[in-house]
C-alpha cells in the first residue's frame, strides 16, 4: 500500500524513491510486523485469558509441562494479524506472488483457527477429524498449485531445482501439481508438530525466513539467478517482503512466546506458518532446500512417523516420546536446552541451505 501510494511521489521528491528498493520495504516489513506483534499482543492476550481460551495438557507428557495448564492459546492470530498488514502495507500489491503467498497464510490460519476452537472452546479435544484437516490443507494447496502451474505465466512452474547440483532441473510435468500438495501440507504439518515447547516453533520459523529471504531475492533477481545457475523467477523478489514480514511476526511473538510462555501460537498460528513457508518454496522452485532449511520441522515430522510405524508394526517405541523434543525432554534435558540447541541446529542447517546456492 505504501509502495503504490508514496512511490509515484518520488517524481516531486527523490527521497520517496526508496521505495523501489526491496531491502528498504523488506526492513519496513519487520519492524511492522514487530510493533504489530508489541502493539496488539497485551491485549490479544487479556483477550484469550478472559475468555478462558486455554491451553489442555496431556497428563501422559513430560510431567513439567503441567504447570502450562490453562496457558491462553490461540495466539497466532497475532502472527497472522501481524503477517498480513505489514506484507499489505509494505508489497507491491499488484504481484501476484504476494497473493499466493498470503492465500497460504490466510487459508492454512483459518483451518488452524477452527481446529483450536473445536479444542479449547466446543471441548472436542481431537479438534477437527484427521479427514477433515487434512482435507481442507490438500484443497488450499490444490488451488495453490493449480494456480501456479496454470496461471502464474511461470515458464519453470512444472520444473524441480535439485541442491548443489548445477544442471540438474527435472521437468515434473502435471506431477508438479500433486507435489506442490505434498510439499505445503507437509510443511505446515511439521510446524505444527514442532510447536511443542515455548518459543521453539517461533525461532526456527524466523530462521527459516531468514534464509529464504535470500533464497528469494537471488531467484527474483535474473543476474544473481544466472550466475549461480538457478531457476529465475520474474516477480519473485518482492517475497522478500513477505519472509520479512514472517520473521518480523515471529520475532514478535517470541517476545511472549519465549520460556515460560505467556501465551501459545497453536494451530492457527503454527498451520499457517508452515503454510507460508511451504508455499515459498514451491514458488521459487526450491522445495527440496526447504527440506535442509527446515530440518528440524522435517525430524520431528519424520520422529512421529517412525514413532507410529514402529509401534504399530512391532509395538515398541523408537523414542521415549514424539515428536523428538519430547525424547530428549524424557532424557532429562531441561526444556529450555533442548529450545536453544535446536535453535542452534536450525541456523547450521540454514547456512548450509545458503551454501547449495553456490555450491552447485
Amino acid at each position: 500500500m505504501l509502495y503504490h501510494l508514496l512511490y509515484p511521489l518520488h517524481k516531486t521528491f527523490s527521497g520517496f524513491n526508496v521505495f523501489r528498493y526491496l531491502t528498504f520495504r523488506t526492513a519496513g516489513a519487520v519492524i511492522t510486523a514487530l510493533l504489530v506483534s508489541f502493539l496488539l499482543g497485551p491485549w490479544i492476550i487479556r483477550r484469550l485469558r478472559a475468555l478462558k481460551v486455554g491451553q489442555q495438557v496431556r497428563d501422559d507428557g513430560p510431567q513439567t509441562h503441567l504447570t502450562k495448564q490453562g496457558t491462553p492459546t490461540m495466539g497466532g492470530l497475532l502472527i497472522v494479524a501481524a503477517i498480513t498488514l505489514s506484507v499489505l502495507l509494505w508489497s507491491d500489491l499488484t504481484n501476484r506472488y504476494v497473493w499466493v503467498v498470503l492465500f497460504a497464510t490466510l487459508a492454512f490460519g483459518g483451518i488452524g483457527l477452527w481446529d483450536d476452537y473445536l479444542k479449547v472452546v466446543k471441548k472436542r479435544s481431537t479438534g477437527l477429524r484427521a479427514v477433515e484437516k487434512f482435507g481442507l490443507q490438500i484443497a488450499a494447496s490444490l488451488v495453490i498449485g493449480l494456480f501456479l502451474h496454470f496461471f502464474s505465466g511461470d515458464p519453470e512452474a512444472a520444473r524441480l531445482s535439485v541442491p548443489f547440483m548445477k544442471r540438474l532441473i527435472i521437468d515434473l510435468g502435471w506431477f508438479a501439481i500433486p507435489f506442490t500438495v505434498v510439499v505445503i501440507v507437509g510443511s505446515s504439518n511439521a510446524v505444527n508438530l514442532t510447536d511443542g515447547l515455548d518459543g521453539l516453533a517461533a525461532g526456527l520459523v524466523g530462521i527459516a525466513a531468514t534464509a529464504n529471504a535470500v533464497i528469494v531475492y537471488v531467484s527474483g533477481n535474473r543476474i544473481l539467478a544466472d550466475y549461480l545457475k538457478i531457476p529465475y523467477i520474474p516477480g519473485s523478489g518482492e517475497l522478500v517482503i513477505v519472509c520479512g514480514a514472517l520473521l518480523g511476526a515471529s520475532l514478535g511473538f517470541l517476545w511472549y512466546n519465549a520460556h515460560p510462555a505467556e501465551v501459545f501460537m497453536g494451530d492457527v498460528g503454527s498451520l499457517s506458518l508452515g503454510g507460508a513457508l511451504g508455499t515459498l518454496a514451491v514458488v521459487t522452485k526450491h522445495e527440496l532446500i526447504l527440506v535442509v532449511t527446515g530440518g528440524i520441522f522435517v525430524a520431528e515430522a519424520v520422529s512421529v512417523m517412525l514413532q507410529v510405524a514402529s509401534y504399530k508394526l512391532t509395538g515398541k517405541r523408537i523414542f521415549k516420546m514424539a515428536p523428538i523434543h519430547h525424547h530428549f525432554e524424557q532424557i532429562g534435558w531441561p526444556e529450555s536446552k533442548v529450545i536453544i540447541r535446536f535453535w542452534i541446529v536450525g541456523i547450521i542447517l540454514a547456512l548450509v541451505s545458503l551454501s547449495s546456492l553456490k555450491l552447485r
